[in-house]
């Protein structure tokens, strides 16, 4: 998923967090608790637990987060695109990630926190994003990997929060997953493409295959005894489904589409169980998951780095429009006067 919110604190790489204790009124705190037991939704003008506000605000910045800068990876094969037809779909792609993160960036914004306080929090390491981005783009199949595991990951975590409990995290949401499926689509059928090549393509493409398979499994999160903060996020509506359910989920929809596509998924425990109805799988190395989590992946410092350079350049754009802003504000005035 593109956020591990609920698993990793802000600033620390600690895996566990103390029980929520609300002192919150009483009667309005009943009155939450009766909306989100009905499945309503909570609107930025109602009242909200300051713990729900902060959890929001965690989760969808962090979201938001790893959404620009999931730009990166696959950004960085634009140029490279091996045909006209790829290159715009990538440009389309990557530019659809942009607009990601700016309406999540806008839905945590109507719970009270600015666009600044959090860009800070991510160019200051204060505040994470997916550990799937902290790792390289090799070749041109991992593109199309990224497109099938890594975004059809993020599909199956995303889906669920269209029924987020926060209407405007909800409804951001729905636009987000559309254009997620197309971009599972879109980088399924270009390893298909390649699947029907030469050897030389087919070997990338299971090169690939192997080096994402795991991280995409370790994206939903640590098994769910481990995960002490999904309990409460599931109790107010924030999460609807568990983590090693949503992994078992994802697992059991890609095997057969790994079948079609020709490659072999890099688990030799992987087999299908008659009795649970269900795949089982082996170990995650979740050692190598905390590890990228707090900033010792392949590629921590060097997508931090390309971020910040990426918002000190653009310093000079944000202030033109500021003052473009001023001056249609002074000029109406005039006119109003």
């Amino acid at each position: 998923m593109y956020t591990q919110s609920f698993n990793v604190p802000d600033e620390s790489g600690q895996r566990t967090v103390k029980p929520i204790a609300h002192t919150e009124p009483p009667e309005q705190m009943a009155r939450f608790d009766a909306r989100i037991d009905a499945d309503g939704r909570i609107e930025p003008q109602d009242w909200m637990p300051e713990a729900y506000r902060k959890t929001l605000v965690r989760q969808i910045s962090q979201h938001a987060h790893s959404e620009i800068v999931g730009m990166l990876p696959e950004g960085n094969w634009i140029s490279r695109a091996p045909s006209l037809k790829r290159k715009a779909i990538l440009i389309a792609k990557v530019q659809d990630e942009g607009g990601h993160g700016l309406y999540l960036y806008s839905a945590a914004e109507t719970l009270g926190t600015s666009r600044d306080q959090m860009l800070d929090a991510l160019h200051t390491g204060k505040a994470k994003y997916s550990s799937i981005f902290n790792y390289p783009t090799l070749n041109w199949a991992d593109v199309g990997v990224i497109g099938w595991l890594v975004d059809g990951a993020a599909i199956m975590n995303q889906i669920p929060l269209c029924r987020c409990s926060y209407g405007p995290y909800s409804r951001a949401m729905v636009r987000v997953c559309k254009e997620e499926s197309f971009h599972q689509r879109q980088g399924y059928e270009a390893l298909l493409v390649m699947m029907k090549g030469n050897q030389a393509q087919k070997d990338m493409v299971q090169d690939a295959v192997n080096r994402y398979w795991w991280k995409c499994l370790a994206m939903f999160g640590p098994p769910d005894a481990d995960s002490p903060n999904s309990a409460q996020g599931m109790r107010w509506g924030i999460k609807r489904i568990s983590n090693d359910d949503l992994r078992q989920k994802f697992i059991d929809a890609t095997v057969p589409q790994a079948k079609v596509l020709g490659v072999t998924l890099p688990d030799p425990d992987l087999k299908w169980n008659e009795e649970r109805g269900h795949h089982d799988y082996g170990q995650i190395d979740w050692d190598e998951f905390w590890a990228t989590v707090n900033g010792n992946g392949p590629c921590n410092k060097e997508r931090l780095a390309t971020r910040v350079k990426a918002h000190n350049d653009g310093a000079w754009v944000r202030d033109a429009a500021l003052a473009h802003a001023r001056k249609q504000q002074q000029r109406q005035l005039k006119e109003a006067a």
